[in-house]
């Protein structure tokens, strides 16, 4: 073969090589591209307080976030060394919320009020997901290798939940605010607490009634009561077995009654 013929050959390779390269980038820019479009659509869609698509693009600081990781990801994704760091220690700089370059976020990511939101290097989030400000997905520092969450389509991260640990959340659960995940959640469920429990399955009740976001049930408080309706019924039985000691009784059930009232309002929060 010629060398003409086989410098030809070599430039066509190359060509083709670097026509497939730009392609390729080409193509995984307008995924993000449309990736940011459905962040825009998910602020108007979800928060009542989005006047207007100039106010979201300005006044939102957890859109500005993910539009900040989407760049820095797509970097970490050509292999560039450094930069996608750098990019997301600036996001955290302007936002307060912190993001891995590596982490995988779907579409339609929507972070309230932002602030205080840490995300892991090993995360995968799907899409149409919603996290509340002081929300962490993170590691337990124990693991190597997959050690952040994974959460499905159509999650709900209430405000300051900790998820930590390679643990899954199941398409469309809701974690209330607070709470702390160190295991796998079951799809359609609501997970309260620390550490998380779930009291509502597949629309199915499970050891708390599901309410309104702002009165989430709480299962030790709920489980503290019930100690103390079996309690005031055994101080019944026993003042009718032995009614020489009914008086002395009641006296103790009216002293516990008050000490219970100041366990539950502290519990509730008042005087703290």
């Amino acid at each position: 073969m010629g060398i003409v013929k086989k410098t030809g050959l070599l430039f066509l390779a190359a060509a083709g090589g670097s026509g497939y390269f730009w392609l390729n980038r080409t193509g995984e820019l307008n995924r993000t591209l449309g990736a940011i479009r459905r962040d825009v659509t998910a602020i108007q869609e979800r928060d009542p307080a989005a006047a207007n698509l100039i106010e979201t693009l300005t006044c939102y600081s957890g859109l500005h976030a993910i539009l900040l990781h989407r760049m820095a990801h797509f970097m970490y994704e050509q292999r560039l060394p450094v930069v996608p760091r750098v990019v997301s220690q600036f996001n955290r700089f302007v936002t307060g919320i912190e993001i891995h370059p590596a982490a995988k976020i779907g579409e339609g990511f929507f972070i309230d009020h932002g602030s205080g939101v840490v995300i892991g290097e090993t995360t995968e989030v799907g899409d149409n997901v919603t996290l509340y400000q002081g929300v962490t997905l993170g590691g337990t520092g124990k693991e190597t290798g997959k050690r952040h969450p994974t959460l499905m389509d159509n999650v709900t991260v209430g405000a300051g939940a900790k998820v930590l640990g390679s643990v899954t959340v199941g398409e469309n659960a809701k974690i209330g605010a607070g709470s702390i995940v160190i295991h796998d959640v079951p799809p359609d469920s609501t997970v309260v607490g620390n550490p998380g429990r779930p009291v509502r399955e597949r629309g199915r009740k499970v050891g708390a009634a599901d309410v309104d976001w702002t009165h989430l049930p709480d299962p030790v408080a709920d489980a503290m009561q019930s100690l103390v309706r079996r309690l005031v019924e055994l101080e019944n039985e026993f003042k009718s077995t032995f009614p020489e000691k009914r008086e002395e009784i009641e006296k103790a059930q009216e002293e516990g009654e008050r000490e219970l009232d100041r366990v539950f309002d502290y519990y509730r929060g008042s005087g703290i």
